[in-house]
Parts: C-alpha cells; sequence; structure tokens
C-alpha cells in the first residue's frame, strides 16, 4: 500500500458496501483461487493481494467485525484482520479455509455433511418512528424449498439417483497440486455423489420448487439505515444439511421534521425576528408529540437548545439520546409602505447598542484593518 495505508476492504473485495454475505464469500472465493500462493509461486504481486483479500474477507465475513468496520473503518477492527503468513498460529486461515477453500477443493467437507441452504437479503423499509421505537413487522419471503414429490432427491418418483461414474459416490475427485494431494468437489455431482438420469417433472431434477413463506420479524429499537438482523435458519433449504439464514438489511425513510445524528434528533425551528426580540413561547414537535418551549428574548439564529431524552433509544439499550432544537429566525419579505416606514423608524431610533453581534463582528474588522 502507498504510505502504509490499507485500502477499503470492500474495494479490495471488489463488492458494494451492502454485499450480501453470499457476494462477499464469491468475490473472495474467486480472488483467492487465482492469486493462490500454489498458483503463483514466486509472484509477490499475487501474494500480497492473496493475504489482503483473506484478511478483507476474514472482517467482512464476520458480522459483529463488519459492523465495527463499516461504523469505524480499520480502526474499529484493528488486529482482528492482521495476517501472519501462515496456516495456523492465530490466523483466520483454520476458518476461511474450512470455508472457502472446502468449497473450492474440497478442504475436509465430505459429502455426509450435505449441502447448506443459501442465506437470504430481505431489504426493510421503515418509517422514522419504526426505526427509532422498534416495531413488529410480518414479510413474505421467498426460498427454495424440498420438493414434496421427490422427497428432495431430484429424482422422478419411481426412480432413484444413480452412484456418481466420476467420483464413484465419494462427491470428490483427488488431484496432485504442488506437494499436496488435493481433494477437488466432483463437477459432475455437485458433491452429492449421485446423479439423476431421470429428473423429478416438479423441481426438474433440482430437488427443491419456488415458495414464499410468513415471517413476523421484531425490528428494536435504534436501528439506522445499514444496519442488518439476522435470523438463523430461515433461508433457503439445505439439501442433506442446514438451512441458510436470513438478513434483514433495514433502510428508513427521511422524516420532514427531523434529522438523525447518532442517537440525538435535530429539529430545527422557523420564529419571527419579534419572537426573538421579545422572546416567545413555542409547541415544539418531538417523537414523544409536541412540548411547550421557552425561547429567551435576544435570541440570535442558529441557537441551539436540547430537550434532555427527547432522541432516539440506544441499540444496545443504554439509555436514549436527546433533541437538539435549532431555531431559524426569519427575515421578513414582502413589507408594505407602513411596514416599512415603521421599520425604518426603529433602525432610526435603535442606534447599534441592540445589535451586539454586529458591534463586536464591527469592532474586530476595525482591529484586523488597522
Amino acid at each position: 500500500m502507498a504510505n502504509g495505508e490499507k485500502r477499503d476492504y470492500y474495494e479490495v473485495l471488489g463488492v458494494h458496501r451492502n454485499a450480501s454475505e453470499i457476494e462477499i464469500k464469491k468475490a473472495f472465493r474467486k480472488l483467492a483461487v487465482q492469486h493462490h500462493p500454489d498458483k503463483n509461486q514466486g509472484d509477490k504481486a499475487s501474494e500480497e493481494m492473496f493475504k489482503e483479500a483473506t484478511e478483507a474477507y476474514e472482517v467482512l465475513s464476520d458480522s459483529q467485525k463488519r459492523a465495527l468496520y463499516d461504523q469505524y473503518g480499520h480502526a474499529g477492527v484493528s488486529g482482528a484482520g492482521g495476517f501472519s503468513g501462515g496456516f495456523g498460529g492465530g490466523t483466520p486461515f483454520g476458518d476461511i479455509f474450512g470455508d472457502i477453500f472446502g468449497d473450492i477443493f474440497g478442504g475436509g467437507r465430505g459429502r455426509s455433511q450435505g449441502r447448506r441452504g443459501d442465506d437470504l437479503l430481505y431489504n426493510m423499509e421503515l418509517s422514522f418512528e419504526e426505526a427509532a421505537f422498534g416495531v413488529e413487522k410480518k414479510i413474505e419471503v421467498p426460498y427454495a424449498k424440498r420438493c414434496a414429490t421427490c422427497s428432495g432427491s431430484g429424482a422422478k418418483p419411481g426412480t432413484a439417483p444413480k452412484t456418481c461414474p466420476t467420483c464413484r459416490g465419494a462427491g470428490q475427485v483427488r488431484f496432485q497440486q504442488g506437494f499436496f494431494s488435493v481433494s477437488k468437489t466432483c463437477g459432475q455431482c455437485n458433491g452429492e455423489g449421485k446423479v439423476v438420469d431421470t429428473p423429478c417433472p416438479d423441481c426438474r431434477g433440482k430437488g427443491s420448487v419456488k415458495d414464499t413463506k410468513t415471517l413476523s420479524v421484531k425490528v428494536p429499537a435504534g436501528v439506522e439505515t445499514g444496519t442488518r438482523l439476522k435470523m438463523t435458519g430461515e433461508g433457503g433449504q439445505g439439501k442433506g444439511g442446514p438451512s441458510g439464514d436470513l438478513y434483514i438489511a433495514m433502510n428508513v425513510r427521511e422524516h420532514p421534521l427531523f434529522q438523525r445524528e447518532d442517537t440525538n434528533v435535530i429539529c430545527e425551528i422557523p420564529i419571527s425576528f419579534i419572537q426573538a426580540a421579545l422572546g416567545c413561547e413555542l409547541d415544539v414537535p418531538t417523537l414523544d408529540g409536541k412540548v411547550s418551549m421557552k425561547i429567551p428574548e435576544g435570541t440570535q439564529s442558529g441557537k441551539v437548545y436540547r430537550l434532555k431524552g427527547k432522541g432516539i433509544p440506544s441499540l444496545q439499550g443504554y439509555g436514549r439520546g436527546d433533541q437538539m432544537v435549532v431555531v431559524r429566525v426569519e427575515t421578513p419579505s414582502n413589507l408594505n409602505k407602513k411596514q416599512k416606514e415603521l421599520l425604518e423608524e426603529f433602525a432610526r431610533i435603535s442606534g447599534e447598542d441592540i445589535h451586539p453581534l454586529k458591534k463586536g463582528f464591527l469592532d474586530k474588522v476595525m482591529d484586523f484593518l488597522s
């Protein structure tokens, strides 16, 4: 890296920031095969790319580490994605190679474990209030369901899958790669060990059919755009293995009155220059309803007042933020002749004593120019 700076992990893997776990895994798989040290012996650039991609995957494939990285960048996962260049010794290789290279080369995954179901991603739209206080929603999720006609075998009823002639039922084929004897998933049966000669008419040999299911999702208070919830086992059904997971990505709609800043809420309130000069009492909107707030006389535009505990509840359950009320003093426009005359008279009898900000600014200008 130039100047020793790390590249963005999403950039390293070539995926967007909302990429699903499946997309991240596929991106790393592609880079890992392309830059694997056994295929590029002596190529320092490929070796560095392999290390960089492995570090990025180790962070982005872990939901907790990814959340920290998304919020704080590399500082949030300092030490989490370290790469020490071996197949052990505290590096992430044990999990990564079991997960990724198990799919590419066999890596210890036997056919008896079956195939895990697909992970699914659902994008959920929330109102500002729903995100702030939490909500329970029912969603319709499309997924791949085990075919009832063939009981998931993929074979037409009355027939059965046959032993794969290529791997002879092992689900893997072995070949020599450098100094290693490597097992690779059989390409003909995709690791199943069996092939279907007469496909099921309903699922066409896939063993699964498309369906939808209704789920109740409890969204906790304090979520924001980009927050992801995980529902374990609610993804696609596995084939001889566990079901995948369902990830629910939150997208919070903008509010016409409020803006969010961490757990605080910002609300801008317009007042007239008469109200600002003389002071007044206003009804201010909050997430809990309107509250009465006193505006002292002489309030300047941009002044911020704090309403304690009127913000967003913490996602971790620790307290609640505040509401920041920003006062915007409006200058009158479209004045009639009488109004202009009154303001001009007001200006003549006022002098500069009632404009402390302007007087202070002019004094600074005179000091600067002298």
